[in-house]
């Protein structure tokens, strides 16, 4: 398994995509998700890049071999969540059971005119997070996401909620156009939120310890909140079975620090700790990791490894 994510091919051509889409909202959720068993049988076996990937994964977080059962449930739950995207964006979170944690520091932050970047990651579904709005309906929320990954699935999807897709910034820009957008948002009190646990082409990796082993993570996001100097506040929307979902806030730091006469080293501290948290939650729900390649050989990726055993205060 080797080679970079960008360069996996999207689950699915834009016809049958059509197809889930409207079946979905044609014959409701019960039936979809007794349905959704034989397409993750269907991916199971047609995609076995995803297979190992999924199995290397499961492997170091258990300590052991993982079985095909183990395999096959990790794939069922990510085509769980995709297809929860689509009664997230139709009808909001009406289907759901979502527990909310940690958002009072978050709502403190926004009471008080301040602009928050949220950092998340490949795990549980990143959709959940637009629950915000009807907790805090008067603060912006922008979401960067890469729109060429998957632009047949992006473009059904926001079809059925334009103004999710108006408020989205699309990755695949350039570094400028994002920063400015990010930064417009901030400013105006509102809320910017991405995912730092994989790093694009070309991009700048650094190596630190995930699940036993030195993984490459981006240094983008966390240059991104230096330059920004506003609260980073981590969130995960955890999927817990049936209908249910965690969505979970968590204070990362006030402000993200990286000076000029010590960049690497302050980067190291960060990703670490960012490592860290990843960490904790996949072994919360370990089911909910969702890079299906393989995460510890991206490329591009400095060799060095950074294994350090500088602890961190979590918050």
């Amino acid at each position: 398994m080797s080679g970079h994510w960008q360069n996996q091919r999207e689950g699915g051509n834009r016809f049958w995509l059509g197809v889930l889409v409207a079946a979905s909202l044609r014959f409701g959720y019960g039936f979809m998700h007794r349905f959704l068993y034989l397409i993750s049988v269907y991916y199971f076996l047609r995609r076995g890049a995803e297979r190992r990937a999924s199995r290397d994964y499961l492997t170091r977080l258990f300590g052991r071999r993982a079985s095909l059962w183990q395999v096959f449930k990790h794939i069922h739950y990510f085509a769980v969540t995709q297809l929860d995207r689509i009664y997230l964006l139709a009808h909001g979170e009406r289907d759901f059971e979502i527990e909310v944690n940690g958002i009072e520091q978050l709502q403190q932050y926004l009471a008080q005119g301040h602009g928050v970047l949220l950092v998340g990651s490949h795990q549980g579904s990143f959709e959940v997070l637009r629950t915000l709005a009807a907790r805090c309906p008067d603060v912006p929320l922008r979401v960067l996401l890469d729109k060429q990954k998957t632009p047949a699935m992006t473009e059904l999807l926001e079809a059925l909620a334009p103004e999710v897709g108006e408020a989205v910034i699309d990755v695949s820009q350039g570094g400028a156009a994002i920063t400015l957008a990010v930064a417009e948002t901030c400013r105006a009190g509102g809320m910017a939120a991405l995912l730092a646990d994989r790093g694009r082409a070309h991009e700048t990796l650094r190596r630190v310890d995930f699940l036993g082993e030195p993984a490459p993570f981006p240094t983008g996001p966390w240059l991104l909140a230096s330059m920004l100097q506003v609260p980073v506040i981590l969130c995960f929307g955890l999927y817990r079975g049936g209908r249910r979902y965690a969505l979970s806030f968590e204070l990362f730091m006030e402000r993200v620090d990286i000076p000029r006469e010590a960049r690497q080293q302050a980067l190291d501290d960060v990703l670490r700790r960012y490592a860290q948290r990843l960490e904790h939650y996949a072994r919360l729900e370990p089911y909910n990791w969702f890079n299906f390649y393989d995460f510890w050989q991206q490329e591009g990726a400095q060799p060095r490894a950074i294994t350090g055993t500088r602890t961190f205060h979590e918050a």
